[in-house]
């Protein structure tokens, strides 16, 4: 009963997010909280609530300072070289910019975490894509696809996960899955590469003059007869600098024509004349971040005291007075409330499937069906299974609590714990996007894309990438 149960919670509430019928942050309290009631567990949803915001809270209270940290580094000008060089780079070209989106994102996944690469990546991207109209759920998809191929290193967390429950070294688990996870990652690549040419169609390209053309002129892309000819319409704005909407991928991104200059607006990382730039302290912002990500890659401090500490000094040294450090988090404060009240909801989500049983009773279930003759070939049943159920649950509930029960199932059939374990990396692609994994709420709020239409388009595109790591590593005999 609670297997049917929990299926039926996750079905719901994926069904009402991608219709719209409710917000994420509704559908991640209200439906858990019936479920409960329904499997006869009322009376603990409080005791399950608490446990899963207790576990939750230093990573709510690290996403809250670090998108204060990062918020203020975009307000003094620490990426905008990046958005410049970038912007050289892509010449206005929707191809160039959607691969230079996941080759960003992989290579600032470097630091292990999530939410700190969808930062960056998306303060440095979405300007080119809000100036340009390009649909915003392809720079969310593909960053969140290139994070979960690199979400595997060793310090990203799978991989550690895996090692731990099973009692391997990381080193003996990541070094031979390289091959398969490099083909995942072109993979990524190959798929940016046709998203950019489905832009560049619908879009044509632009040079980077009209792209940086004066700030009281916004250029609306107009299809010819949707050939994506990419004829160009100069439109006057007033003196609200508002322009005409653009709805884009069927009405889930909508690019509004706001002025560059506006507060509100992704381009202002671009507008040189900005109040909030410090140009004499750029080395200063430089050196505290990368302090900063050395700090949190060497485990020097815990995570959510690092970002506090970074967020106080960054406040402190570039906005010394009162007045201007109230300004600067009253302009990120949308966002901090937007993610770590997301996070506080996905917590009574994951407290009421742990709490009341439901998820062992799911993961039992899908192990009790394996069918006999799958036994010799668990590495790859591990590989199947993990995309999914990594999406459905945490990523300590997979590995701690399935991923053992599955090694003993292969050790059966004499297949190896490290094969287990790496064919358990196999589902990060798709893990990244799941409703459980806060920093994909990051990603979305300060992409400004909903969540249910960012999952509605990378489900199908994130699993793919994960069955091209699974093929990649039986192919070369990883696994």
């Amino acid at each position: 009963m609670l297997t049917i149960l929990g299926f039926t919670m996750i079905a719901t509430f994926l069904v009402l997010i991608m219709l719209k019928k409710m917000s994420p942050i509704a559908a991640l309290v209200l439906i858990p909280a019936l479920f409960c009631v329904f499997v006869g567990k009322g009376a603990k949803l409080g005791d399950y609530v608490i446990d899963g915001v207790t576990s939750l809270a230093p990573t709510a209270a690290m996403l809250m300072f670090a998108i204060v940290y990062f918020g203020v580094m975009i307000d003094v000008g620490l990426f905008d070289p990046i958005v410049r060089g970038i912007l050289k780079f892509c010449k206005a070209d929707p191809l160039r910019i959607v691969v230079g989106t996941a080759v960003l994102a992989a290579i600032v996944s470097l630091d292990g975490d999530g939410s700190t690469t969808f930062m960056i990546t998306v303060s440095a991207m979405y300007p080119l894509y809000k100036r340009l109209k390009m649909s915003l759920v392809v720079m969310t998809g593909v960053a969140a696809m290139a994070n979960g191929v690199m979400n595997t290193l060793p310090w990203g967390g799978p991989t550690a996960r895996a090692a731990t429950a099973l009692k391997l070294d990381a080193g003996d688990i990541f070094v031979p899955m390289i091959p398969a996870l490099a083909v995942g990652l072109l993979g990524v690549f190959a798929l940016a590469y046709v998203l950019g040419r489905r832009e560049r169609k619908r879009l044509g390209v632009l040079t980077l003059d009209e792209v940086l053309e004066p700030q009281e002129t916004e250029t609306v892309l107009v299809g010819a007869g949707g050939s994506g000819a990419g004829a160009k319409k100069a439109v006057r704005t007033g003196g609200s600098g508002s322009g005409t909407d653009a709805d884009r991928s069927g009405g889930s991104d909508v690019a509004d024509g706001s002025d560059a200059s506006d507060e509100g607006d992704g381009f202002q990382g671009l507008d040189p004349n900005r109040a909030t730039l410090r140009p004499r302290l750029y080395w200063f912002n430089a050196l505290l971040t990368v302090t900063l990500l050395t700090a949190m890659i060497m485990e020097w401090l815990p995570i959510p005291v690092l970002f506090l500490l970074g967020a106080a000094l960054a406040l402190t040294v570039n906005f010394p007075h009162m007045p201007d450090q109230k300004a600067r988090l009253g302009a990120h404060a949308e966002n901090v409330l937007n993610v770590s009240g997301m996070v506080f909801a996905a917590a009574v989500f994951t407290g009421v499937l742990q709490g009341t049983g439901m998820v062992d009773h799911m993961a039992k279930w899908l192990v009790n069906n394996i069918p006999d003759g799958m036994g010799p070939h668990m590495a790859f049943v591990t590989g199947v299974l993990s995309i999914p159920l990594t999406y459905f649950m945490s990523n300590d509930g997979f590995y701690f609590g399935i991923l053992p029960v599955l090694a003993e199932a292969g050790h059966a059939h004499g297949v190896t714990s490290l094969e287990i374990a790496r064919a358990s990396l196999v589902g990060q692609p798709l893990h990244m996007s799941s409703p459980l994994v806060p920093a994909v709420y990051v990603l979305v709020g300060m992409a400004k894309v909903e969540f249910g239409d960012h999952t509605r388009f990378v489900v199908k595109w994130a699993a793919l990438t994960s069955l091209v790591v699974l093929g990649a590593g039986i192919l070369f005999g990883i696994i």
